[in-house]
């Protein structure tokens, strides 16, 4: 739980018995650099990071947000993305986070953490995870993956902008699906399998590369059509919007997508 869902205070307050506490914002799990407002951290703070909170390779990590609103769904998932990219192996997500676990009876501590002290983890990364920009770049030039806009219809179509990105729009060629549709709005948990594949499968098949403004909201798509759905060659576009709209050479698109025009 991070600041503005009372961070470690709210965390003393009650968390899930044994569970040791990030502020996803304080504690760097993403970095700004050169007008990239979300980008992964380099392999030795990683290293460290992990090691910190007590993580070692032969542990199962389940990520707990707040799970008061949708929005918590998306900065869980970047750290899932987060440990899957430096190599470790079993990683989950407590959908609905610390509230799901109140609804459904779970037993709570109080007071602080536990302590998490472990060496350095081996960090290891999987490149496969990540686009870079010259993956985007690469991926315009020769057409061969899907870029897939996980923002609101408003900053896709160049309505709206996010303060992260430099100019309104979208990727050239991009496909819009909001992350929000992913979510029960009464729960605030991902739909079930079946209704995620039938709103996923607009998506073309081959590869897919997720993004938004700053790489957070991009997590959650990246996470339905990997970790849920199971497609194969998806990745996370960790400098997004606030990466690509530096240069005022770099195509940004505005405007209903041409799908949208035909229909």
């Amino acid at each position: 739980r991070s600041t503005e869902n009372g961070g470690r205070a709210a965390f003393e307050v009650g968390h899930v018995p044994g569970a040791v506490h990030s502020d996803y914002a304080a504690d760097g799990w993403r970095v700004a650099k050169g007008g990239a407002g979300g980008l992964l951290p380099e392999p030795d703070f990683l290293a460290a990071l992990f090691g910190r909170l007590g993580v070692t390779p032969g542990h199962h990590v389940v990520i707990v947000s707040a799970g008061t609103a949708i929005s918590d769904f998306s900065p869980a998932a970047r750290v899932y993305w987060t440990f899957k990219i430096g190599g470790h192996a079993r990683v989950s997500i407590l959908d609905g986070g610390y509230a799901a676990w109140i609804a459904a009876g779970g037993s709570i501590e109080k007071g602080a953490p536990a302590h998490g002290d472990a060496p350095p983890y081996p960090v290891r990364i999987d490149h496969g995870l990540r686009t870079r920009l010259s993956d985007v770049e690469q991926a315009l030039a020769h057409k061969d993956a899907t870029l897939l806009d996980g923002r609101s219809r408003a900053q896709f179509e160049g309505l709206d902008k996010s303060a992260q990105a430099a100019r309104a729009g979208r990727l050239p060629g991009a496909v819009h699906l909001d992350v929000s549709r992913a979510f029960d709005p009464e729960t605030a948990q991902l739909r079930p399998s079946r209704e995620l594949d039938e709103l996923f499968s607009v998506i073309p098949a081959g590869p897919v590369v997720s993004y938004c403004n700053t790489g957070q909201l991009a997590s959650t798509n990246w996470f339905v059509l990997s970790e849920v759905l199971k497609r194969p060659d998806v990745s996370l576009y960790d400098g997004s919007m606030s990466e690509w709209t530096q240069d005022p050479e770099r195509p940004v698109e505005a405007g209903p997508s041409e799908d949208e025009k035909i229909s």
